[in-house]
């Protein structure tokens, strides 16, 4: 015997189906094959293969006969979305880890110079260049173009009054790729500082390894240690010319 059946729980599609046993054979809780051939079949966008059903047939004077059709799946292809996504997350995080990496390593020479051997003629020429500071904008302005997002503009000025707001900046930096490009932003910004501070050490001759040593991870206080230095500085010198 055979007949059409709809199934709209697994997608669109007709199944043909085939009973291998004839009708007039039914007995009480006989279990029968059922073989289906399915044409286009999806299951959640995804192709389904060799799809099969197993069917009771339970027979009863007041229901009479009743067959159960109960199908199975032997196999949903997910694997090329599920890879597709995983290789793409994969690459940004491999990206934004490198320049975190490579930022930081870039910026430890030049603090290492002004520290160890600030009166140094490779520290002042080195003082001088612009080289780190166009090396290091390439690379966040390329972090930033790859974190970019529609709605950016919309979490950084989230409120009313065009302000940022702590939970807009918090889910934006949620993201490994903003936060690495926040994070070659502070290693630009603070080195340029630092170097602002130890070209003023080195006019006024002020002491700077300090200032310059905190300018690293904690640049506003390192500009602030290098202001009190500074007044300290000028404070004591002239008491000593007057003596």
């Amino acid at each position: 015997m055979g007949f059409s059946l709809s199934s709209s729980c697994l997608g669109t599609s007709s199944l043909s189906i085939k009973i291998t046993k004839p009708c007039c054979d039914v007995r009480l809780g006989q279990r029968s094959s059922i073989f289906t051939r399915s044409h286009k079949l999806n299951l959640l966008g995804q192709p389904v293969h060799g799809l099969t059903a197993d069917a009771s047939r339970n027979w009863s004077f007041i229901t009479g006969s009743r067959i159960a059709i109960k199908p199975k799946l032997s196999k949903v292809d997910f694997s090329k979305n599920v890879q597709g996504v995983r290789a793409s997350w994969l690459a940004n995080a491999q990206v934004a880890s490198n320049a975190f990496t490579l930022g930081t390593i870039a910026v430890l020479p030049f603090y290492g110079l002004m520290v160890l051997a600030p009166k140094s003629e490779l520290t002042k020429r080195s003082m001088q260049s612009n080289i780190p500071y166009v090396v290091l904008g390439l690379l966040y302005a390329y972090l930033l173009y790859l974190s970019w997002t529609p709605e950016t503009m919309q979490l950084i000025f989230a409120s009313k009054y065009w302000l940022p707001e702590l939970p807009g900046i918090l889910k934006m930096f949620s993201s490994e790729m903003t936060l690495a490009s926040a994070w070659i932003h502070l290693l630009v910004v603070d080195l340029f500082a630092a170097r602002q501070v130890f070209h003023d050490g080195v006019e006024n001759k002020i002491e700077t390894r300090h200032s310059v040593s905190l300018c690293l991870f904690f640049c506003p206080i390192g500009v602030l240690i290098h202001v009190i230095t500074k007044a300290l500085t000028n404070r004591v010198g002239p008491a000593k010319h007057g003596s």
